[in-house]
């Protein structure tokens, strides 16, 4: 049952004819039989419904039904009073919700059993019956309405609340894969992950203000969440923010390098985040090689912010070398140290990032930046003067890449 019952709006109907009524209490004596006929023998033609176990048909499908043949009968004799509502349908509703039955299989039950019902009617009105017979059917039609706008509405809200719990659960279970705090085989088992995946790191433009909580942040969560979904089916398990965050699918047999994967993906996140967009992948053979996969594809996307790179798929062989020079030892916060005196300049350490990216032309760096080709070299030699880092040769531009990305230094 949902944890919040929906109110039963209650509809008046014209009282039924005497004739109309006599009518329906000779069916009275056949709801037993026509409950069996219709949860053993009407139902068994819907998709699905063959599926159900025995004792669902038998108890809870058949309990349904009589529930609802004895319903319409007290309405039919007490138009305008209080003979029951529609609380055990609303309950079935919710048990075949959590339990995968289709909404469509559920309605055309109900639609199938009102079937069933007007042929009971029909056989059992005589000749002279027929004006009696119109109107129970127009009583059972207006009747059916309402059944089935409250089982619609039980069933919906039931499944978004299955939905946002299962996706909850979802989330904990690759934050506690990626964290350690979950055992890599129970976080697969559970999320239905077998073999290996491809783990994509996220990096999402951020429009000032918004955040998780407020109501601008939640929605882009939500917006992303729809584009991650439909660009990966259901194939897919995240962990979301409104920054980013980690996407963990299975590899498709015909991309085993998954690159078409994350084109596809980036094309869905642009559509609603705009051309901002960064992500990298990286393959995890095992449950096991995931924390260590999210990490690398992370380190992609910052190296690549560090480094001017232009947003989009990112992949380790674009940034092999940087990759390489990020790693740290010994000598690297001597080579971060480089750049502390552009600390109070970040027009100038943007300067020499978007520099570096187009390959020493000054030109296309000015064009990148909105600059005058000069204004380009006359804070090209001020990087120099104030960092002694001589970067038209090949060892300062060496050294000045190497720190760049050991520093980490991404535009906001």
């Amino acid at each position: 049952m949902p944890s919040d019952p929906l109110p039963e709006r209650r509809t008046t109907y014209p009282a039924p004819s005497p004739a109309a009524q006599a009518l329906a209490a000779r069916c009275e004596s056949r709801v037993n039989e026509l409950a069996r006929s219709m949860a053993r023998d009407a139902f068994e033609r819907l998709p699905g419904y063959s599926e159900l176990p025995d004792d669902v048909k038998d108890v809870e499908v058949a309990a349904t039904v009589r529930n609802g043949l004895r319903l319409f009968l007290r309405r039919v004799q007490h138009p305008q009073g209080r003979v029951g509502d529609y609380s055990l349908f609303r309950e079935r509703a919710a048990q075949r919700a959590a339990e995968g039955m289709p909404l469509h299989t559920l309605l055309r039950s109900h639609s199938a059993a009102v079937y069933v019902l007007w042929q009971a009617l029909r056989d059992e009105a005589t000749d002279e019956e027929t004006g009696a017979l119109i109107e129970l059917v127009d009583f059972l039609l207006h009747g059916h309405e309402a059944v089935i706008g409250a089982v619609t509405e039980t069933y919906v809200v039931e499944q978004t609340t299955l939905s946002a719990e299962r996706r909850e659960h979802h989330r904990g279970l690759v934050r506690g894969l990626l964290d350690g705090s979950v055992s890599p085989q129970r976080a697969f088992e559970e999320l239905g992950l077998e073999g290996s995946c491809l783990v994509v790191h996220l990096h999402l433009p951020q429009e000032p203000g918004t955040a998780a909580t407020n109501v601008a942040g939640r929605r882009l969560v939500r917006r992303v969440q729809a584009a991650v979904d439909r660009s990966l089916d259901t194939r897919a398990v995240s962990l979301l923010g409104v920054g980013g965050g980690q996407v963990i699918v299975a590899q498709r047999t015909n991309d085993k390098d998954g690159l078409r994967t994350c084109e596809e993906l980036c094309v869905s996140l642009r559509q609603v985040c705009g051309d901002d967009v960064r992500l990298a992948s990286v393959t995890a053979a095992t449950a096991h090689d995931v924390p260590d996969a999210a990490r690398t594809a992370a380190e992609i996307v910052r190296i690549s912010r560090a480094c001017g790179r232009p947003p989009g798929l990112h992949l380790m062989d674009d940034v092999l070398l940087e990759y390489h020079l990020s790693r740290h030892d010994e000598s690297s916060d001597r080579i971060a140290a480089l750049l502390n005196p552009l600390e109070d300049r970040p027009d100038l350490i943007d300067t020499l990032r978007i520099h570096l990216e187009h390959g020493h032309d000054r030109r296309a760096t000015a064009h990148h930046l909105g600059l005058h080709p000069n204004t380009v070299d006359n804070r090209l030699a001020r990087i120099t003067h104030l960092t002694g880092l001589d970067i038209a040769s090949p060892r300062g531009n060496a050294l000045a890449l190497a720190a760049l990305v050991l520093r980490g230094d991404v535009p906001e």
